[in-house]
C-alpha cells in the first residue's frame, strides 16, 4: 500500500506530506485549494505525462515521492511461486506485481523494508524518475506504480475505456472458472502456431527449400568424403615441412653431433665438447686445492647434460630419412583439405563446424510429401484442441458476464443511477481472409488472439427503454466514475491493485446517492487502500483518516509566499475539526449551529453503518455521542418553541 505521500513545489502545494491510512483516506478543501494537485502527484508518480507548468513558480523543480509498504518476506516467496506458475500457464504474459518488478529493476528497500518512488520534473521541462533510490526508466517506474495503484477521474482515459481492461475486468471477476481453461489455451495456442507457421514456410519456400537442402547435401557429401581431422591442417604443414628440408636437417644435426662428441667415424682434428670437458675433469680431480678440486660436480653434471644432448641428436638422426612417397602423400592430403576451406570456413575446425550446423538445418528443411502431410496433421489436430479450449473460455466468459452485468446493476441502483443497467457483451471478432491467426470455432472462423477469441464490451443503458450503448459513449464523466466505482467494489475480492484512488468520483452526486457513493468507498476500503478527493460531507464522514487541504494552513498564515504565489498545506484533522470541516462542506461555513449539528450526525451515522457492517460493534467516538445528545436536545427545544 501506499504509506506516504510527500508533494513539493507542485502547484499551490509548496512542501506537503500526506500520511495515508490503509482503509478510506479523504482529501477534502475549498475549491481552488489544490486538491487536483494531490492527484496530480500521484499521476506523476504513476509516471504519467510531465507538464512543467505545474512546476511552482520561482522553484527549479517540482518532486513527488511515495512510501510503498511491500508485502514480508514469506509473502514475496509465496508470490514467486505464484508467478512462476502462472508465467508456465500464460506464455503470452501476465502482468507482475509492484515487488517483483521493483526487485527485477534492482531497487533498494528502505531500512523498515518499504520501497521509495520518486518523480521529479524541472521548470524546463525534464524529468527522472528513482525508485528505492536509483535512478531508473520512465518506463519502469510506471510499471511498479501501476501494479501498486490505480487512479480513477472523470477526465482522465480510465482504464475500463479500454476493450483489453473490460476482457480483463470479466476475467478477474470469474476467477478460475475463466483461468485455468484461458491457461490451456495460450499454450496450445502457441504449439498450434509454431505448426501453421512452419508449414506455411515450407508451402511457400518449397523451391528456395529445396535448392537449399541441395546444396547443403552436395556440402556434406564433399567434406565426408575428404573426412578431415580435427587441427589435421596444421599437423600436416609441420610433417611437410620437416620431409621437405630432410637434408638440410640431417646436416645440422650430425655438424652438431660432432661438436658434441666428435665425428660417427672417430676420424678427425677437432676437438669435441665432451672430450674437452673430459680433460677438465682430470685436471680439476688431481689438483690439491680444495677450491678447485670442488669444481668436480659442476663438471659432471654438465658432462651429464652433453651426454644427454648427444644422445638425443643420435636418435633425431636415427629417425631422420627422406621419404619422397610420405612427402607426396601429405602434399596430396593438404591439397584436399584446402578444397574445403576454400569453400566453406577457414581452417579445418571451422569446416567441421559447418557440417554440423548443415545437419542440424537440413532436418528442418524438409520439404517432401510425407513431412508436410505430418505436419499438417499436426496443426490440424492442435487446431482442434485450441478451438475446443477457446469454447470453453468463451462459455465461462458468458457466464461470468451475466452476473457481473447484474451485480454491477445492482451497485448502480443505490448511487443515483438506479434506471440504468450495465451489460458485459462477449462476441468474436470475425477472422477476414488469409488472416494468419484465423481459426474455426463452432463453424466460424475467428481471431485467435492470445486473450482467446472473444472481444468483451461494456455496455451501459442509461434509462429503461434506451439502446445499450458502449460506455465511453452512453455514460457522462460522472456517470462514468459512478460506473467505475460499481466495478470496483464488485470487483473488491479479485482486484490485485492494492491502491484505488478516486478523484471527485462523487462529481453530480448529491443527497441519498452521496450517502450511497460513502458506504461503498468504505465498503471498497475493507478489502483495498482506497484514497479519495470529494466535494461531498457525505463521502467524507466513512473517512478512516481525513486530510484537508487549505490555503496557508499551519504553514503559511498568510497563504502567499515571497513570489505572491497562492500557498496550501495538507494536513490530517481530528474528531474535532472534522464537524468543522464537514459543517463547511455542508453549509459554506462552520460557524453555523445547524452546520455542526448535521456534521455531527453524518459522522455518527457513518460509524453505526461501519459498524452494523462489520459487526464489529464498535463504540462511538465522543463526537458521535455529542452528536446524538445533540439531536435529541435540538429536536426538544424546538418542540418546546
Amino acid at each position: 500500500m501506499l504509506a506516504e505521500l510527500r508533494i513539493q513545489a507542485l502547484g499551490v502545494i509548496e512542501d506537503a506530506t500526506l500520511d495515508l491510512h490503509p482503509g478510506l483516506t479523504v482529501v477534502t478543501g475549498e475549491t481552488g485549494a489544490g486538491k487536483t494537485m494531490v492527484v496530480t502527484g500521484l499521476h506523476l508518480l504513476g509516471g504519467g505525462r510531465a507538464d512543467s507548468s505545474r512546476v511552482r513558480r520561482g522553484a527549479g523543480r517540482a518532486m513527488v515521492e511515495g512510501r510503498f509498504l511491500l508485502p514480508t518476506p514469506d509473502e514475496v516467496a509465496d508470490e514467486a511461486d505464484d508467478s512462476d506458475a502462472a508465467a508456465t500457464e500464460a506464455p503470452d504474459g501476465e502482468p507482475r506485481s509492484a515487488v517483483r518488478l521493483a526487485t527485477d529493476a534492482g531497487a533498494a528497500l528502505d531500512d523498515d523494508g518499504s520501497l521509495i518512488a520518486a518523480r521529479t520534473v524541472s521548470a524546463d521541462g525534464r524529468s527522472r524518475a528513482h525508485l528505492g533510490g536509483r535512478s531508473v526508466p520512465m518506463a519502469v517506474l510506471s510499471d511498479v506504480t501501476d501494479a501498486a495503484l490505480a487512479v480513477h477521474g472523470q477526465h482522465e482515459a480510465l482504464r475500463l475505456l479500454r476493450a483489453s481492461e473490460q476482457r480483463a475486468v470479466l476475467d478477474r471477476f470469474a476467477g478460475a472458472a475463466v483461468a485455468e481453461p484461458l491457461a490451456a489455451y495460450r499454450r496450445t495456442r502457441t504449439a498450434w502456431r509454431t505448426a501453421t507457421t512452419e508449414l506455411t514456410r515450407r508451402r511457400e519456400q518449397a523451391r528456395e527449400l529445396t535448392r537449399e537442402s541441395d546444396m547443403l547435401r552436395h556440402g556434406l557429401t564433399e567434406i565426408e568424403s575428404v573426412d578431415p581431422q580435427p587441427g589435421e591442417d596444421a599437423d600436416l604443414v609441420a610433417e611437410a615441412r620437416r620431409l621437405a628440408d630432410a637434408d638440410d636437417l640431417r646436416a645440422t644435426a650430425t655438424a652438431a653431433l660432432a661438436a658434441l662428441a666428435g665425428p660417427p667415424d672417430g676420424v678427425g682434428e677437432e676437438p669435441d665438447a665432451v672430450g674437452l670437458l673430459g680433460e677438465a675433469r682430470r685436471r680439476v680431480q688431481g689438483s690439491d686445492d680444495p677450491a678447485l678440486a670442488g669444481l668436480d660436480p659442476r663438471l659432471a653434471e654438465a658432462a651429464a647434460l652433453l651426454g644427454d644432448a648427444a644422445a638425443e641428436l643420435t636418435d633425431y638422426l636415427a629417425r631422420l630419412e627422406a621419404d619422397p612417397q610420405r612427402l607426396e602423400q601429405v602434399l596430396e592430403r593438404q591439397a584436399a583439405l584446402k578444397s574445403l576451406t576454400r569453400k566453406y570456413a577457414a581452417d579445418v575446425d571451422g569446416v567441421l563446424e559447418w557440417a554440423t550446423s548443415a545437419r542440424e538445418r537440413l532436418a528442418g528443411l524438409d520439404t517432401s510429401d510425407e513431412a508436410l502431410a505430418a505436419l499438417a496433421a499436426e496443426a490440424e489436430q492442435l487446431a482442434r484442441e485450441l478451438a475446443g479450449h477457446a469454447a470453453t473460455v468463451s462459455a465461462a466468459r458468458r457466464e461470468a458476464a451475466d452476473r457481473f452485468g447484474a451485480a454491477v446493476s445492482a451497485e448502480l441502483d443505490g448511487l443515483a443511477m438506479g434506471a440504468a443497467s450495465v451489460a458485459l457483451a462477449v462476441g468474436v471478432k470475425e477472422a477476414a481472409g488469409a488472416d494468419p491467426q484465423a481459426l474455426e470455432v463452432d463453424g466460424r472462423r475467428v481471431v485467435a488472439g492470445p486473450d482467446g477469441v472473444d472481444e468483451v464490451e461494456l455496455l451501459l443503458t442509461p434509462h429503461a427503454g434506451a439502446p445499450p450503448l458502449p460506455v465511453h459513449k452512453g455514460a457522462s464523466g460522472g456517470e462514468l466514475s459512478r460506473v467505475m466505482l460499481a466495478v470496483e467494489v464488485v470487483l473488491a475480492g479479485a482486484d490485485t491493485t492494492p491502491t484505488l484512488v478516486f478523484d471527485e468520483v462523487d462529481a453530480g452526486v448529491g443527497g441519498r446517492a452521496a450517502v450511497e457513493v460513502g458506504r461503498r468507498l468504505a465498503r471498497l476500503a475493507a478489502t483495498h487502500q482506497v484514497v479519495v478527493v470529494t466535494h461531498l460531507a457525505q463521502v467524507a464522514a466513512y473517512a478512516d483518516r481525513h486530510l484537508v487541504v487549505d490555503k496557508g494552513g499551519l504553514q503559511a498564515v498568510t497563504g502567499t509566499d515571497e513570489h505572491g504565489v497562492t500557498r496550501s498545506a495538507v494536513r490530517t484533522i481530528s474528531d474535532g475539526d472534522r464537524v468543522v470541516e464537514l459543517a463547511r462542506m455542508l453549509a459554506g461555513t462552520e460557524e453555523t449551529e445547524t452546520g455542526r449539528a448535521h456534521a455531527e450526525e453524518l459522522l455518527a451515522a457513518a460509524a453505526a453503518d461501519r459498524a452494523s457492517s462489520t459487526g464489529d460493534g464498535t463504540a462511538p467516538t465522543p463526537i458521535e455521542r455529542g452528536a446524538a445528545t445533540r439531536r435529541s436536545g435540538g429536536r426538544r427545544s424546538r418542540r418546546a418553541g
